[in-house]
């Protein structure tokens, strides 16, 4: 008895199923799916770049709000007046909302650039399928 190979790929097999109901141009069937499969790929690794390089900045963001919020705490001394307490609290409040707009900012960047790149590889991907797709029905 042959034995079959263990690692027959999705496409492979609807290959052997195609020639075997002798499906015309089924290659050329197969060959478009798997460009089209091969996009998705890429789209899906581009994006799983993106949220990687997100989480780790946010990760790098956390640490240093968590830095200054300890270093200040660390130098903090009770002032002697109230309004000293007021000027610190309200410096304390203006950098921390400084910093989250900053980070707020760099964080949408982020997340802009990860998406535009894997919706750019399937949009060029529809492109070049519907010139194959095209370009098939002129050779007609």
């Amino acid at each position: 008895m042959a034995k079959q190979p263990d690692s027959d790929s999705f496409l492979d097999m609807f290959s052997r199923f195609g020639r075997d109901l002798k499906v015309p141009n089924v290659e050329a069937i197969l060959a478009h799916h798997r460009k089209n499969l091969e996009a998705l790929e890429r789209s899906t690794r581009a994006g799983a770049a993106g949220a990687t390089s997100l989480l780790s900045r946010q990760r790098e963001m956390l640490q240093d709000t968590l830095r200054e919020v300890s270093d200040m705490a660390q130098s903090y001394k009770a002032p002697g007046n109230p309004q000293e307490l007021m000027t610190k609290q309200a410096e304390f409040a203006r950098k921390s909302f400084e910093a989250a707009l900053k980070n707020a900012g760099e964080v949408a960047e982020l997340v802009k650039k990860s998406g535009t790149e894997s919706v750019e590889i399937l949009r060029s991907r529809i492109k070049e399928a519907m010139e194959e797709i095209r370009s098939g029905y002129e050779k007609k």
